[in-house]
């Protein structure tokens, strides 16, 4: 279950970040910067469209509102939780590298505290 939510997780943060640069994100470019199979892409975002966290409309992604929202809250443990390791003395590369995996298992309580730790700090 929680291997399953964190790839659901990172498959919304992608495309968050994609949509940052570019309206127009397709399958591929989320296979291309996640470095997995289309095949593997297209079954996950078929999984996000039937969550409601998702549409896709002539090949084109779109999150909705409510993956939007969910994208935005991962997004936002993963660069407090980057800033927390960086604080803590790791370099940027070690510090992305390990809240990319942290941001996915870190309970809502504990998140909240490490937030208010590196607002004040």
């Amino acid at each position: 279950m929680v291997k399953y939510q964190e790839s659901e997780e990172m498959y919304l943060e992608t495309i968050l970040l994609l949509k940052q640069k570019s309206a127009n994100v397709h399958a591929i470019n989320v296979a291309e910067e996640l470095g997995y199979s289309k095949p593997s892409v297209s079954y996950a975002l078929k999984s996000l469209v039937g969550k409601g966290y998702l549409t896709i409309e002539d090949g084109v992604l779109h999150l909705t509102e409510e993956g939007k929202a969910k994208a935005e809250g991962i997004y936002e443990r993963h660069t407090v939780i980057t800033k927390l390791l960086e604080i803590t003395g790791a370099d940027h590369e070690m510090a992305e590298e390990n809240a990319c995996r942290i941001e996915h298992v870190v309970t809502p309580e504990l998140f909240e505290v490490l937030k208010k730790f590196v607002k004040n700090g």
